[in-house]
């Protein structure tokens, strides 16, 4: 399928003019904020950290925002701290294999599905013994307890806010990464898709709550919170692409047919998911907070997704509402 670009930044398919949305659902990471200097630096420093630490593998690679890109392609890595930790155990089997490690951690993305960290694992183990990391990481584990979240989580937050958040100490003393979340919604944005959506505004995102208000700050009240679902403070196995989390919102708010914005192939794969489960349901694709936005309107495209945004701030215009 090839989408129309109708004007700047907007590419739809035909068929999304003739329906009407009674509820509009949002993703955080890559829709309402800008995560490419917060959390993919986390994942980035974490990575390198544990290699030259931890494993004492001091001549691999840096983690790019291909390799980030290409995990997260596959529909199984919206949890950035699954990435980091298939990052880390593909470059250490590169390293036992001696095996170059760009090239090799592109064969284990090849090899990666909607399965995420398990497809990683399986694929690992047939080319060499991954024990030793696997028991040293231990994860997936606590966020309080497993080393591989602490490290992660300490990195991403900072002192202050990892300890409100875990009530233990970090490690590290720089400021937190979460202070380069650049926030894209904004109090202009919010009116404008009040006047057509009212309350029925709600997000589900992999992130916790606190997170997310730590970031968004007052701009949080402006959404449903009652349907609002914050996957990092829920059971693990309610992560995306799981489509419960999205059905739950769906149906507290009464919805019957909803519009879903979000990043990652985890977001199209859970809506596709949810229409699938009778509750009607749209995906728009946002490319523009990608490193690489041409390769990931071409990836929504080769999936069938029938709109894609540059942003979030031309919702508006897609929807009629200026």
């Amino acid at each position: 399928m090839t989408l129309n670009q109708k004007s700047d930044g907007i590419y739809v398919d035909d068929s999304f003019n003739h329906v009407e949305f009674d509820s509009l659902i949002f993703d955080c990471d890559g829709v309402l904020i800008d995560i490419t200097k917060s959390y993919d630096k986390t994942i980035i420093i974490t990575t390198k950290y544990v290699l030259e630490s931890l494993v004492k593998i001091h001549d691999s690679i840096d983690v790019d925002f291909k390799i980030i890109d290409g995990f997260k392609s596959t529909g199984g890595f919206n949890d950035e701290v699954d990435l980091t930790y298939a990052a880390i155990l593909s470059l250490v089997a590169a390293n036992k294999l001696k095996q170059d490690p760009t090239k090799f951690i592109f064969t284990v993305i090849q090899n990666s599905d909607s399965t995420g960290i398990k497809s990683v694992e399986n694929f690992l183990k047939k080319q060499t013994d991954i024990s030793e990391i696997i028991d040293m990481l231990s994860y997936p584990g606590s966020h309080k307890e497993n080393i591989l979240y602490q490290i992660f989580d300490q990195l991403f937050y900072g002192p202050e806010l990892y300890l409100k958040l875990f009530k233990t100490n970090s490690k590290f003393s720089e400021p937190g990464l979460i202070e380069n979340d650049e926030v894209i919604f904004n109090n202009e944005l919010c009116k404008k898709l009040q006047k057509k959506f009212g309350s029925q505004i709600s997000m589900v995102t992999g992130r916790g709550k606190q997170s997310v208000s730590y970031s968004l700050k007052q701009l949080l009240e402006k959404f449903n919170l009652k349907n609002s679902i914050f996957l990092e403070d829920e059971a693990r196995e309610l992560a995306k692409p799981n489509p419960q989390s999205l059905v739950n919102s769906i149906n507290g708010m009464n919805s019957k047919s909803c519009l879903y914005v979000g990043d990652s192939m985890e977001d199209f794969i859970m809506a596709k998911k949810s229409t699938i489960l009778g509750h009607n349901t749209t995906f728009c694709g946002i490319i523009g907070t990608s490193k690489n936005p041409q390769e990931k309107l071409k990836l929504f495209e080769q999936n069938e997704a029938i709109l894609v945004l540059d942003s979030i701030n031309l919702l508006p215009k897609v929807l009629n509402l200026e």
